[in-house]
């Protein structure tokens, strides 16, 4: 079954679910409810003013009470407006409040949750749930609850004055509504799912329109122009049935609205018209069930529109309420939050100074989603200070390792021990501000350079960045920009090339000053005028500092203390530059290759 079909079966919208965040706001909510209530009762009364005025001033031909009339209906028209003005500022307030608190709660959450979450969760779903999901939410518990509040009430008050003034006739114009009820539900529930398939189909064209512009380079190199615009033809045609589908149901339910209407009038003219012309039925009575007639089944209508709106809305609330209590498969201890502190609220006077050295402790490890074993019983020490890289071919897993030193992921089995003291017995917070990590493609944050750099560390001075910046010898990147450390880099840092954004980044995990240090294959995505640049600020920064490097390109690394080699996942050999080229092993196999490709290339541009 489609999950909008599935949706309308959710129990009690989700609603007692959302209890915790709408408990804080329920004196706004009390006001929105009696203000609704009144608003109500007042539209509801409206027709007994017209009752009167037809009995008394034209079928008694008398102005006499007119003042008090007029004085009566102006009042209770301006204490109507005032609650409605009432109504809709708490609607307002507590729409905005939830969308909020909904918002800052989700995406507090996603700074928590492990790194796994994001493995297996796309960009466009996650941002659906903090953005698209929330509104709805936020809409419901404010003006749906509202909507159905208010016509609610309307329709109960408006049948009690009937039932007391006339029973018969209230009895009369009331046949028809079950009926009325019973073909809203009906038409409520389709249009539902319809309207969800649009909503859907028209995301997917969104997605197609975005495709077809980010993607434009490889449509053309390609040549794949005709499948694309195909594939777009296919889903606006889809739309466009399914759109026509869900205006002729709606046409149809107008219709039969229109047409039970008409028939709840047709009922009170020849009733009413007949006790009225006996005399039975005073005709200001006659108007009023008139003025219901006309009236009663819009509200009717639109209560039920609210009640399956709020159902639908269901689906958002367990969507949202999924994401924020999804647990990490990393996550502090009670113990150690009580006395570091958490990664909003850290407890920076109990951080112990770390020093560096790092132990694998006969570690064994699988990814949480997957079945083979990546490290098995696996022990090294790496000294304070000292080097390790870790080579291996595209797609060997070679950030296994670095992904266990900044605790991304726990251990199957075994432990990792950072000065000789298991990780999970410090804070989250304490161990990654104590890490520096430079990705192959570096992010950098809409913003100034000098912002960027502050993510390193919030107060350092111009002084201090500039230098670092001399430090790494990125100065010549400021020359060549015209406002320097003001220059704004746009989003993801597209203003700048690979190179300097991999710079800039190196200068940023200076300024943070860590103790241990990753280098996540920080030259192989430049050339090789901009791979002597990184590497100089790489051996600049790395200098007394524990480090990982993750290497691509192998000259780069021969220096290091120790060499680690990984093939499908495993770590098959390990020792120093010369050491492993002695053995003729993997690594061997791997460097020769690279300097071979490296001599063909050079013999190339020189026979050029």
């Amino acid at each position: 079954m489609d999950n909008s079909e599935k949706i309308v079966k959710l129990p009690l919208f989700g609603l007692p679910k959302l209890w915790p965040f709408i408990k804080k706001y329920k004196a706004m909510y009390i006001r929105m409810v009696i203000a609704g209530i009144i608003y109500s009762v007042f539209d509801a009364l409206y027709p007994l003013f017209n009752r009167y005025a037809i009995n008394h001033f034209v079928g008694e031909n008398t102005i006499d009470t007119l003042p008090v009339f007029v004085g009566i209906y102006l009042i209770i028209t301006i204490l109507q407006c005032a609650v409605n003005y009432i109504n809709v500022m708490q609607c307002s307030k507590i729409e905005l409040y939830m969308d909020r608190d909904l918002r800052n709660l989700a995406f507090a959450h996603l700074q928590e949750v492990s790194l796994s979450y994001f493995n297996r969760n796309n960009v466009g779903y996650i941002h659906a749930r903090v953005m698209s999901d929330t509104g709805r939410i936020g809409e419901l518990v404010a003006w749906r609850v509202m909507d159905v509040v208010w016509w609610g009430s309307y329709v109960i008050f408006a049948i009690v004055v009937m039932l007391i003034i006339d029973f018969k006739m209230a009895i009369y114009l009331l046949l028809l509504f079950p009926l009325a009820i019973i073909i809203t539900l009906v038409f409520e529930r389709r249009l539902l799912v319809l309207n969800r398939q649009v909503r859907e189909l028209n995301s997917k064209i969104t997605s197609d329109i975005n495709e077809g512009i980010t993607g434009v380079k490889s449509i053309k190199s390609l040549a794949i122009e005709d499948k694309i615009e195909r594939e777009y033809k296919e889903d606006t045609y889809r739309m466009y049935k399914k759109s026509v589908s869900t205006a002729r149901h709606s046409a149809l339910f107008t219709s039969l609205m229109t047409l039970i209407s008409t028939g709840s009038l047709a009922i009170v003219l020849w009733k009413g018209g007949s006790l009225t012309s006996q005399g039975l039925v005073q005709i200001g009575t006659f108007s009023i069930f008139m003025s219901y007639a006309l009236g009663m089944l819009e509200p009717i209508q639109i209560v039920i529109n609210n009640i399956t709106r709020m159902i639908a809305v269901g689906v958002n609330i367990e969507r949202y309420l999924e994401l924020v209590n999804t647990q990490g498969e990393v996550f502090d201890s009670e113990e150690v939050i009580t006395k570091y502190g958490d990664s909003f609220n850290p407890k920076y006077e109990n951080f112990e100074e770390l020093k560096g050295e790092v132990e694998f402790k006969d570690v064994t490890f699988k990814y949480p989603d997957g079945e083979e074993i990546v490290l098995s019983h696996f022990n090294l020490l790496v000294k304070k200070g000292s080097s390790v890289a870790i080579v291996g071919e595209t797609g060997a897993g070679k950030s296994t390792l670095v992904n266990l030193v900044c605790r991304f992921f726990e251990p199957t089995e075994g432990q990792v021990l950072i000065d000789g003291k298991d990780i999970k017995q410090r804070s989250l917070k304490w161990l990654h501000s104590n890490i520096g990590y430079v990705l192959q493609n570096p992010y950098l944050f809409s913003g100034t350079i000098r912002d960027n750099l502050k993510y390193g560390k919030e107060d350092a001075t111009d002084d201090e960045i500039m230098s670092a910046i001399m430090q790494v010898g990125a100065e010549r990147i400021l020359k060549k920009l015209k406002d320097g450390l003001d220059t704004e880099l746009g989003e993801g840092g597209d203003y700048l090339s690979t190179g300097e954004k991999q710079i800039i980044s190196i200068v940023r995990a200076l300024l943070a000053d860590p103790k241990i240090l990753i280098l996540d294959e920080a030259t192989s995505s430049v050339d090789s005028l901009a791979e002597n640049a990184v590497q100089k600020a790489i051996s600049v920064v790395t200098e007394d500092r524990t480090s990982f490097i993750i290497a691509h390109r192998l000259s780069t690394i021969i220096d290091a203390d120790v060499i680690l080699v990984v093939s499908d996942g495993k770590i098959v050999d390990n020792g120093t530059h010369k050491e492993l080229m002695k053995k003729k092993g993997e690594y061997y196999t791997l460097y020769m290759r690279q300097f071979e490709e490296l001599e063909t290339w050079n013999d190339t541009r020189t026979n050029k």
